[in-house]
């Protein structure tokens, strides 16, 4: 796609009418799991001041969820980041989560946090390029084992956490 599409895309809060066909995208971008359609219906509408969708020409091509867990209103948890394969390579992933950031809802989160799999170097390359872009620290520990919470049957879920982020920083990041 034409490196003029980024300019095209629209940054927005999600609505419960965007469940769908975020369950489409998801399973359009391996390796994210899948969720139900009832849970995605949820973060459109329960978690849609947390979450961005990104469309273009009335399609969705980028989808990220968060919320603030319950007893840490400075931290935001990022559950999923997906985007198109025709949206990716553009800065979509970055663009997005820094629009969740400076929302007015998000102005005392200091912290970030998400899970990667080792293995997907894309989620890494993306999460360590936004603590160098925010100047704050990044590190990781075992969340979720392999063995110990899924069965063997999933990989594991590292914990990674960005921070603190002072709210100057993000200003300043956004304009970037």
């Amino acid at each position: 796609m034409p490196e003029t599409l980024i300019k095209k895309i629209e940054l927005r809060r999600p609505v419960a009418e965007d469940g769908m066909s975020v369950f489409k995208l998801i399973q359009q971008c391996p390796p994210l799991d899948t969720n139900s359609i009832y849970c995605n219906l949820l973060q459109c509408g329960h978690f849609a001041g947390t979450s961005v969708a990104a469309s273009s020409g009335g399609e969705l091509v980028g989808f990220i969820s968060g919320y603030m867990p319950p007893e840490r209103v400075d931290t935001l948890f990022i559950w999923q980041v997906a985007a198109s394969e025709q949206a990716r390579g553009q800065g979509l992933a970055t663009r997005m989560l820094m629009h969740i950031l400076n929302r007015p809802q998000c102005r005392k989160i200091t912290y970030l946090e998400t899970t990667i799999t080792e293995a997907n170097a894309a989620s890494w390359a993306l999460f360590t390029g936004l603590a160098g872009r925010l100047q704050a620290g990044i590190e990781s520990v075992v969340e979720f084992d392999r063995d110990r919470h899924f069965a063997g049957e999933h990989e594991t879920e590292m914990l990674v956490r960005i921070g603190p982020i002072a709210e100057a920083e993000l200003l300043n990041s956004a304009s970037a």
